[in-house]
């Protein structure tokens, strides 16, 4: 099974759980989870029994320490996670609407995920039989982006496969949008994008297909689009399909993207031929089931860590939905 790196940022997620009255104000009551969607994916993949490690910066206070604990808690290697001595650790603070959809404020100015170098970054993090995964939040800045593209660098120049969750956020980019042009040189460097449908068309700029066949034509080999409970479509250079995820009744999705690609990765990581395996359309769309269903169970719990499902519940999830087991790799449930 192949190690899976995670890299950008973990940070805290201050959910909001209710209100209180105090005098003649009704106070919002947030709790702290830990959080940050590629750490989040790590988390993931490490819940189901994969080679989890993660890679960035948290501060040296209070905030990273509890992150740093929380990881190792969760199983997740954290000898590539760095703490600067003086910045500080990103903090989000989430509200849920009725349906459970999300609204953030992001404190992260100058923090110690946005300041990492490049002669931070350890060819460690990319021996052996590597999978890089990373998302667009370490884009925002042009020193953290230039350590990101660094990371890219490293990664395909050992000979990793590059998995990209585009996730825009578009709150944290200076000009209240995210810069086009600089997460598409990303998304034609990865092997792997999973685009949500609204980010899929902000980078297509209405020429959705003309971009997906170049994204393919660059050398991608599987596009993911999902588009919250509806159709996730996938894209190879040899074919594409749909996959009808569970319907469930969500709570809170705020980690339901990070364990579909969790899942989805910690999947993937069990093949010897990655290559191959991106042209097995039955292969493919096993797991792609598998990751569905990890998605689905997480937005059925509240916080990020917290939420992620381990392999005996996306087993239940499976079987309740009606999948039969036997129609998919016994590797998927070693230790289930």
């Amino acid at each position: 099974m192949r190690k899976i790196l995670c890299f950008g940022e973990a940070l805290i997620d201050f959910l909001n759980t209710g209100h209180t009255p105090q005098g003649p104000l009704n106070l919002a009551v947030f709790c702290q989870y830990p959080g940050g969607a590629p750490a989040n994916a790590a988390v993931a993949v490490a819940r189901l029994g994969g080679q989890a490690y993660f890679a960035g910066q948290v501060g040296q206070d209070m905030f990273g320490n509890f992150l740093r604990d929380a990881l190792v808690a969760y199983g997740v290697d954290t000898r590539f996670l760095l703490q600067h001595p003086t910045a500080s650790t990103a903090l989000a603070f989430v509200a849920l609407d009725d349906k459970g959809e999300r609204s953030f404020s992001f404190h992260r100015h100058q923090t110690a995920d946005v300041i990492l170098r490049s002669d931070q970054v350890s060819d460690l993090w990319f021996s052996g039989d590597t999978m890089l995964h990373f998302c667009s939040n370490t884009l925002t800045t042009a020193d953290i982006a230039s350590c990101t593209n660094a990371v890219v660098r490293k990664a395909k120049a050992a000979g990793n496969l590059v998995s990209f969750d585009v996730n825009l956020r578009h709150n944290l980019w200076a000009s209240g949008q995210a810069d086009r042009s600089l997460v598409n040189q990303l998304v034609t460097q990865a092997d792997l994008v999973k685009f949500s449908r609204d980010e899929l068309e902000y980078l297509a700029q209405g020429q959705t297909e003309a971009y997906i066949q170049h994204c393919l034509a660059q050398g991608c080999q599987l596009l993911l689009v999902t588009d919250g409970a509806k159709t996730i479509e996938y894209f190879t250079q040899t074919s594409s399909g749909l996959i009808t995820p569970p319907k469930v009744q969500a709570l809170d999705t705020t980690a339901g993207g990070d364990a579909f690609i969790g899942g989805f990765l910690y999947g993937l990581s069990g093949h010897t031929d990655l290559a191959g395996f991106f042209t097995q359309t039955k292969a493919l769309e096993q797991t792609l089931h598998f990751a569905a269903h990890c998605g689905a169970y997480a937005v059925t719990q509240p916080g990020a860590f917290t939420a992620l499902p381990d392999l005996a519940a996306v087993k239940a999830q499976l079987t309740w939905h009606g999948h039969k087991l036997h129609d998919f790799p016994s590797s998927l449930f070693i230790g289930a």
